[in-house]
């Protein structure tokens, strides 16, 4: 489950993200546009440990690697809450014009509205659900995203997400006592990032849920919107107290330390066998429906099409 701070379209009206190959004859030579957004390689960090990684390389419209990856369809787990505990409007696929490769090292997730007005989308979440740093130590999950190039009315609705919830959430789906730790959250076509902690119970708690503990930030340099950025968090075993800490771009916006927290609360959190990743572009649900003013989204001027592209996930673990 995600909060703010949780009939298949046969056609993607968007442009595919690959190389567009233009052929002008001007003089009697042959000239090419290329327009795809560029790839970066998982990065090697010197004194890191890579633990898990995907640069998502692979045909076009080739699903994500199964041996990493499980792909979310419907509108919520079997046994777990509906409408994956948010009110989200989307029903996720494993369509390839939802979800797929796009054969030039980038995971596509593109939401779709079909004539019927129903939206659907794509979700994917790691197999792996042991990601925590070692004793003593710190893990740092990370991803290069390219968030919807889309805003303002056309935009309302949309919730691209890199995210994590703690391993127990699989068996009770309890939320928020599982921990979720939301590394890169946007709605609405707002050029900002969030970086948020939830944990303890809702309504209230010691997270003020469901909102959480947040922190939104302009991304450095240029938009959020339509651009890449690098998006990191770290939780770190290293520091007396314990900190969480939120990156964009290598800039520290949001930090959380033990003491903010009660020890039941942090060792609930933390003491638990690891957390999984998370990637998806939800329509609609509590956090777009309260930046838009508690209404409900999308709506009519919400423009589908639109694809969050991810270059890369990378969780990395060290002990100094």
């Amino acid at each position: 489950m995600k909060t703010s701070a949780f009939v298949d379209s046969g056609n993607d009206p968007t442009p595919p993200r690959h190389f567009a190959l233009r052929v002008l004859l001007a003089t009697g030579c042959l000239l090419a546009a290329i327009a795809v957004p560029v790839r970066a390689q998982v990065p090697k960090l010197a004194g890191w440990s890579l633990q898990f990684s995907d640069d998502f390389q692979g045909a076009q419209r080739q699903l994500p690697d199964h041996s990493k990856w499980i792909i979310d369809t419907g509108h919520g787990y079997s046994g777990g809450p509906v409408f994956w505990g948010n009110n989200e409007r989307q029903r996720y696929t494993r369509h390839p014009d939802n979800l797929s490769l796009d054969g030039h090292g980038h995971l596509r997730i593109t939401p779709l509205r079909d004539k019927n007005g129903h939206w659907t989308s794509g979700r994917i979440e790691t197999r792996r659900a042991d990601f925590a740093p070692p004793p003593g130590g710190i893990v740092r999950f990370q991803a290069r995203i390219r968030m919807p190039g889309v805003s303002d009315k056309h935009a309302v609705g949309y919730w691209p997400a890199f995210w994590s919830i703690g391993a127990s959430y699989r068996k009770h789906f309890a939320w928020p006592h599982a921990g979720e730790f939301d590394v890169m959250e946007s709605v609405n076509g707002m050029d900002q990032v969030w970086g948020t902690l939830h944990c303890g119970y809702a309504p209230g708690g010691p997270c003020n849920e469901p909102s959480g503990i947040g922190q939104a930030e302009p991304c450095p340099d240029k938009s959020c919107v339509g651009q890449f950025h690098t998006y990191r968090f770290e939780w770190d075993r290293r520091h007396h107290g314990d900190q969480l800490r939120w990156y964009v771009d290598g800039k520290l916006y949001h930090r959380i330390t033990r003491d903010q927290l009660t020890a039941k609360v942090w060792n609930t959190l933390t003491h638990q066998r690891g957390f999984f990743l998370l990637l998806n572009v939800a329509m609609g649900g509590e956090f777009p429906n309260a930046l838009a003013g508690n209404i409900r989204t999308p709506v009519a001027s919400t423009d589908p099409g639109h694809s969050m592209l991810v270059d890369y996930v990378g969780v990395w673990t060290r002990k100094d």
